[in-house]
């Protein structure tokens, strides 16, 4: 009896190690003006031997953003987003719900553990000299197709340093950050979609 007391009780505290971890994450990231991350994304499934890597990079500044990856730009200006695919020359246009938690955005996936998640304090990893944290999310949804994400987190600058998510299906995706930059100098238009830019491409309103 003692001995389930013991493991309830460290489990409970690691518990809340976790989300004191989180929360001081959350801080940090609200404390700062602009956000600008460069990113590497890879997707693995060896069953299906599927292996691929991406590199991108993002600038936040409150919901607003922009976010170029796989060759594609999203502009989100706090009202619409703006897609814009050089390759197809399209650009799609669209309003976005902020009320809509379902809605996923980079300024979101910085913060997104706050709420749909269990958590406890997993292993820690030196990379590089850094120490980083990892914390175990387990999704309260059963029909999450993740089965679990592991969020590591730098000790010393309480900045994320990657996330693995756990499909259900075997499939691992990895997004680590190579670099993150607060409080940029960023031009008065950084989050405006300029029509003159993109003259002979199609724009495909969707409402």
């Amino acid at each position: 009896m003692l001995a389930l007391f013991l493991v309830a009780f460290s489990a409970n505290a690691q518990d809340k190690n976790a989300k004191a971890l989180l929360d001081q994450v959350t801080a940090k990231v609200k404390s700062y003006n602009n956000i600008s991350i460069d990113f590497k994304y890879s997707l693995n499934n060896a069953k299906e031997n599927i292996n691929q890597d991406s590199k991108g990079n993002v600038i936040m500044k409150g919901n607003q953003y922009v976010l170029n990856f796989m060759g594609v730009t999203k502009i989100f200006d706090g009202q619409k987003t703006y897609t814009i695919v050089p390759e197809d020359e399209e650009i799609t246009i669209a309003k976005v719900d902020e009320k809509d938690d379902s809605a996923i955005t980079p300024s979101k996936m910085l913060t997104f553990f706050n709420s749909g998640y269990k958590y406890k304090m997993d292993i820690v990893q030196n990379v590089k000299g850094r120490k980083i944290q990892y914390i175990k999310l387990t999704p309260t949804n059963t029909k999450d197709a993740r089965k679990e994400i592991l969020l590591g987190i730098d000790s010393q600058t309480k900045h994320i340093y990657n996330l693995i998510e756990m499909g259900k299906n075997g499939t691992k995706t990895t997004l680590t950050v190579n670099s993150f930059k607060t409080n940029q100098p960023l031009s008065k238009n950084q989050f405006t979609f300029a029509k003159s830019k993109y003259p002979n491409y199609y724009i495909n309103k969707l409402d």
